[in-house]
C-alpha cells in the first residue's frame, strides 16, 4: 500500500492520485435510479503539485479540473494517467472513467467536499450517473443507490478484464437511452439481476447482459459489436459468463469463472487473440495524497 496522507495544506511535490473504475452491474438503469455495483481499481489519473502555475492535462481540456484554477494560480498542477496502458493504439481507451477521477482529485486539492465533484462532472459533462466520481471517491466495491444517495460496501470480486479492441463513446448512447419510453421492465429487471449478481456473478452476469441485449434492441441502441459477442461465447465455452462493463460499443468487458482453472484458461484463449487482451489492475482505495519528500 502507497504511504498516503489526507493532510492540508498540499504543497509542492505532493502526488494526488484517484482511481479509475469498472461497473459491474446496473448500467444504464442506474439513470433512473436504479442500484449498481462497481469497483475501483488502480487505473486512474494523478497529479503532481509543481513549482510554477496552470494547469496540463495530457489531452488539453481542462473543463474537468478548471475548479483547482485559483490553486494552480500559485502552483502548477500536471495531471497525467496513473498507471495507464502503454500498448493501445493511439487515441483508444479503456472507459474507466478518467474525466471523472481528473474532476475527483481537482476537488480534494480545492478542499471542496468531494461530493461536489458528482455535480461538478455532471454539469461540464452534461449527463451521467456519477457512479464514476462516487468510485474515484471512495474506492474499493460497492452499490450505490443514487434514488436513495446511499453507498453499500461488499465484499470485493476480482473479475478478469478483457480489453475489445476499440472504444467506444458514452453520451450518444446515454441519449438514445434516455429517448426509450419502455424503460420499466428493463429497470425493474436490471434491479433484479443486480441482487442476483451479487449472489451468484456468474448468473448475475448473463442475467444482466442479455437484459441490456433485449433493451439495446428494443431501443435502437448500438449495444453488442462482434468483439462483445465472441467474448461472451468465450467465456460460456470455459464455464464462466462475461458482458461489457459500462454503455457497451467497445471499451473493456468482465468475465467471471467458477474455479481457477477455468479463469486461466479463458485467459490463455484471450491472450492469444490479435486483438482482444487481458488487463491486470488491482482494486484500489479512494482520492489519496502519496506524501513525496520534499
Amino acid at each position: 500500500m502507497e504511504p498516503t496522507s489526507f493532510e492540508f495544506p498540499l504543497s509542492t511535490g505532493d502526488l494526488i492520485r484517484a482511481p479509475g473504475k469498472i461497473v459491474l452491474a446496473g448500467e444504464y438503469a442506474i439513470l433512473d435510479g436504479a442500484p449498481a455495483v462497481v469497483l475501483a481499481i488502480n487505473r486512474g489519473v494523478q497529479c503532481t503539485i509543481e513549482e510554477g502555475s496552470g494547469i496540463s492535462v495530457p489531452n488539453g481540456d481542462t473543463r474537468f479540473v478548471e475548479h483547482a484554477r485559483p490553486f494552480a494560480e500559485h502552483h502548477h498542477l500536471r495531471f497525467q494517467d496513473w498507471n495507464p496502458i502503454h500498448d493501445f493504439a493511439e487515441h483508444q481507451k479503456p472507459g474507466f472513467g478518467g474525466s471523472a477521477a481528473a474532476c475527483t482529485i481537482a476537488t480534494h486539492i480545492t478542499g471542496q467536499p468531494l461530493g461536489n465533484a458528482v455535480d461538478i462532472h455532471k454539469q461540464v459533462q452534461g449527463s451521467g450517473s456519477g457512479i464514476d466520481v462516487k468510485a474515484s471517491i471512495l474506492g474499493g466495491m460497492f452499490v450505490w443507490n443514487p434514488l436513495l444517495q446511499e453507498t453499500h460496501v461488499v465484499a470485493s470480486l476480482h473479475p478478469v478484464v478483457i480489453w475489445t479492441g476499440s472504444s467506444a463513446r458514452t453520451g450518444p448512447r446515454v441519449k438514445q437511452y434516455l429517448t426509450y419510453q419502455n424503460r420499466n421492465w428493463f429497470v425493474q429487471n436490471s434491479i433484479r439481476f443486480t441482487e442476483l449478481f451479487l449472489e451468484d456473478p456468474i448468473l448475475g452476469t448473463k442475467a444482466l447482459y442479455n437484459n441490456l441485449v433485449s433493451m439495446s434492441k428494443e431501443a435502437n441502441l448500438q449495444y453488442t459489436t462482434h468483439a462483445i459477442k465472441e467474448i461472451v461465447h468465450l467465456a460460456e465455452r470455459h464455464s464462466g459468463a462475461a458482458k461489457p462493463s459500462g454503455a457497451g460499443g467497445g471499451d473493456c468487458m468482465i468475465a467471471f469463472f467458477p474455479s481457477a482453472e477455468h479463469q486461466e484458461q479463458f485467459m490463455e484463449t484471450i491472450q492469444q487473440h490479435p486483438i482482444y487482451q487481458v488487463i491486470d489492475y488491482a482494486i484500489s482505495e479512494g482520492v489519496h495524497v502519496v506524501r513525496k519528500a520534499h
